[in-house]
């Protein structure tokens, strides 16, 4: 995806816009076909499967009579059912009212409550198990952490001499023995003062004391988008050598030098792949979780920082590794729902909602990144998506499920005049949530 950017016509906003529209085409496709699949198997036909709003652009009819259609707008999607009188699945009374026996078993107001129900949810649940299906694969191609503390990968460093080697198994670490590399970790924290590190190790049958760097390099194994970091091109696999002028050896000093700069610009010096770099970079101050269920104000630039040695992995079995694309689809809901509850409790800002432009700006870095990097981005996009659309709110399909719910309780639908002012209110609710997430990126710009 990176390559985007470098061809002079793609460069700038348009890549941008070819990144987003690739993000949200895919998320909303699979939103909208879990729609479509489920009325399928249901008998309810669909007359028209729209990726997009606006002027069409494409469209075919396949054999059962469904128009697929590409529109101009690529802000969304929809599938109108036969029986609705538009995007919004409103009933057309008067069509109802025309149509043949055969017609109408086939129309979405005339299928059982419960057949209603399931194909609404299928469009938020088949963003959920895409997300889950893509975090799957992700931590397939990467591995998970095998238990036994061996080295996997050594980060690449300017004038590195690792005595530590790929492979090697770590006993103990500056004379203290070890199980995991959770310990490797509480023993570097621990230092009084950083540097190379003493480490019994168990190289082919034989047990070597050698010398390895401080774990907790200023090397960069992550970035934010969008952040300050992605805007001023810092890169997965950076090592940074200097920041604001200084020297330094470690990601804590990185961290002290960004939070004493307040919102000033500053200039790191970065090593990269043998070339040194002098990137400007704004460091923003941010909501950052405190690990306690709450957050708090950190000045930041938006990177992870990376280990000197990464511990060895191995390729997880289909079960486990669809059970950690759940759990964290699932930890991605339960922080996005910790955050909209601390908004409304005035501890965290809603500058942080992000509308079109901030998710096209995503979009971009996160290509720049990289493939794993872009792909992250769907995922996290497609959970977003699924849980905003279960919120209880008319014109989503949360607000179609609480009619639904009236209707299962009552044993009647509301009345058609409740819901149409009920749909003009969650309308409006809509459009203003998407005005004043635009107002944010405009002003994050």
């Amino acid at each position: 995806m990176e390559l985007i950017s470098q061809i002079p016509i793609f460069g700038g906003f348009l890549s941008s816009i070819i990144a987003f529209v690739v993000v949200l085409g895919v998320v909303v496709f699979v939103h909208e076909y879990g729609h479509y699949i489920v009325a399928r198997w249901s008998g309810i036909h669909s007359e028209t499967f729209s990726l997009g709003f606006g002027p069409v652009i494409w469209s075919r009819t396949d054999k059962r009579g469904t128009k697929w259609q590409l529109a101009a707008i690529p802000l969304g999607g929809y599938v109108k059912f036969l029986g609705d009188r538009g995007a919004a699945s409103e009933t057309d009374f008067e069509a109802l009212g025309e149509m043949s026996e055969v017609d109408l078993n086939r129309s979405f107001p005339s299928a059982r409550l419960y057949k209603r129900a399931l194909t609404v949810a299928a469009g938020p649940f088949a963003n959920f198990i895409l997300a889950s299906v893509i975090f799957a694969g992700l931590v397939t191609w990467q591995g998970i952490v095998i238990d036994e503390p061996t080295v996997g990968k050594l980060f690449a460093t300017p004038n590195s001499s690792y005595e530590l080697k790929v492979d090697d198994k770590i006993l103990e670490v500056e004379g203290q023995a070890i199980s995991n590399f959770g310990d490797i970790i509480d023993i570097t924290v621990a230092m009084e003062t950083p540097g190379d590190m003493e480490i019994l190790v168990l190289r082919d049958g034989q047990e070597l004391l050698v010398s390895a760097p401080y774990m907790l390099i200023p090397g960069v194994y992550g970035v934010d988008p969008p952040s300050a970091a992605s805007a001023a091109g810092l890169k997965v696999g950076d090592f940074i050598v200097e920041a604001a002028g200084k020297s330094i050896t470690t990601f804590g000093e990185l961290q002290v030098i960004v939070a004493a700069s307040g919102d000033k610009e500053i200039y790191l010096k970065v090593w990269r792949d043998g070339i040194y770099l002098d990137l400007p970079i704004t460091p923003i101050l941010r909501d950052f979780p405190d690990g306690e269920g709450g957050f708090t104000n950190r000045v930041m630039i938006g990177i992870y920082g990376a280990f000197a040695f990464l511990p060895a992995t191995e390729t997880p079995t289909p079960w486990n590794a669809a059970y950690i694309g759940a759990r964290q689809t699932v930890n991605f809901i339960e922080m996005s729902l910790n955050g909209i509850r601390h908004m409304f409790l005035g501890n965290l800002s809603p500058s942080n909602l992000q509308g079109p432009i901030g998710i096209a700006q995503a979009s971009k870095e996160s290509a720049n990144q990289g493939l794993k990097s872009f792909i992250s981005l769907i995922a996290i996009i497609s959970t977003g998506i699924g849980m905003l659309n279960l919120f209880p709110i008319p014109m989503l399909d949360g607000g179609h499920l609480v009619f639904y719910l009236y209707e299962a309780v009552l044993g009647r639908p509301p009345p058609q005049k409740t819901i149409q002012a009920f749909m003009s209110i969650g309308l409006a609710m809509v459009l203003l949530l998407m005005v004043f997430a635009t107002y944010n990126d405009l002003m994050r710009l």
